[in-house]
């Protein structure tokens, strides 16, 4: 009898999303996400993966290029290219917008990966609701 021994792998880090519910006005924030550090490409194949089947195929990322690391012009995500855009305008600083053509753009408040539980949930929930 042989056996082989895999490696115990760490589970991965849950998705930390919350959405906006959809409505009959756009909204400024339709959303919060809190991701686990400011490595784009490694948080950002996970934030795409949980997005909704109805957003479609997000083709461009827009993020703020102070707070995140280097990241390259595009990357493959999801066996899809995605643009990778690294806005310098301080209006914004924590936030992702996300595009995908024909389906629209979404824009997600960027909760500081090093946020204490409370305050993140806190931040979560207000960009999720109804009046953000």
């Amino acid at each position: 009898m042989v056996t082989t021994l895999q490696p115990h792998l760490p589970p991965l880090p849950l998705l930390r999303l919350r959405l906006a519910s959809p409505g009959p006005l756009p909204r400024a924030i339709d959303g919060a996400w809190w991701p686990s550090s400011y490595d784009l490409p490694t948080e950002l194949p996970r934030l795409l993966a949980g997005l909704p089947r109805a957003w479609g195929h997000i083709t461009s990322v827009t993020v703020n290029g102070t707070t995140w690391t280097t990241a390259p012009g595009r990357m493959l995500v999801l066996n899809q290219v995605v643009r990778l855009h690294r806005a310098t305008a301080v209006s914004a600083p924590h936030t992702i917008c996300l595009v995908a053509p024909s389906r629209g753009r979404w824009d997600l408040l960027v909760v500081p990966p090093g946020t204490p539980p409370d305050a993140a949930e806190s931040l979560m929930a207000a960009a999720a609701g109804v009046d953000n």
